[in-house]
């Protein structure tokens, strides 16, 4: 019996789910996600919440698609009702950023400017008293999530000449030179 499974989602205001022909469809005013259901699985809404269960208890995927159905349909909930930020850091005296819309201008230190469009949904913000922050919003964290650690990837951190693109809560540990003798 699955403990995660057995747990209703609760749905906030404003929040509408819809379910046709094994799509599950949760909407607010400003941000829409649908997902697929898979056959083994019922999903049915009561009042405001939100039940899932297997159509056979004997067959041990339909036991292992419950609470992964359930888990993804609390994350749909949660995605659309709450905005999720990310912050990145840029560290280095020649790396600078600026925010012209929805596109992020990067110059790290490559021959050229690189520019990063954001994927629809995601917002980018410079921030005002820390000149080295950007702040990212989004309401899909799995989107947010792969965009921010993408613009990471740019340029990982480099504890010996201290300079990084790193998030804002990431501890990177410093490091000294060679000493001669």
């Amino acid at each position: 019996m699955s403990r995660i499974g057995k747990l209703p989602v609760v749905i906030p205001e404003k929040v509408e789910v819809k379910i046709t022909d094994n799509v599950i469809s949760v909407t607010w005013p400003l941000w829409s996600l649908n997902w697929e259901i898979h056959d083994l699985v019922s999903v049915s809404v009561e009042e405001n919440n939100i039940k899932v269960n297997p159509k056979d208890l004997e067959n041990s995927l339909s036991k292992a698609l419950w609470g992964t159905t359930r888990a993804n349909i609390n994350n749909m909930v949660t995605w659309v009702s709450v905005w999720y930020s990310k912050s990145l850091e840029i560290n280095w005296v020649w790396y600078k950023m600026e925010v012209s819309g929805t596109k992020l201008i990067l110059s790290i230190w490559y021959s050229h400017k690189v520019e990063v469009e954001a994927p629809k949904g995601v917002t980018i913000k410079a921030d005002e008293k820390l000149k080295n922050t950007i702040h990212f919003s989004s309401s899909d964290k799995q989107l947010l999530w792969e965009f921010v650690s993408k613009i990471r990837a740019m340029k990982k951190p480099e504890p010996y000449k201290w300079k990084w693109i790193k998030y804002v809560w990431e501890v990177i540990r410093r490091k000294a030179w060679k000493t001669g003798k």
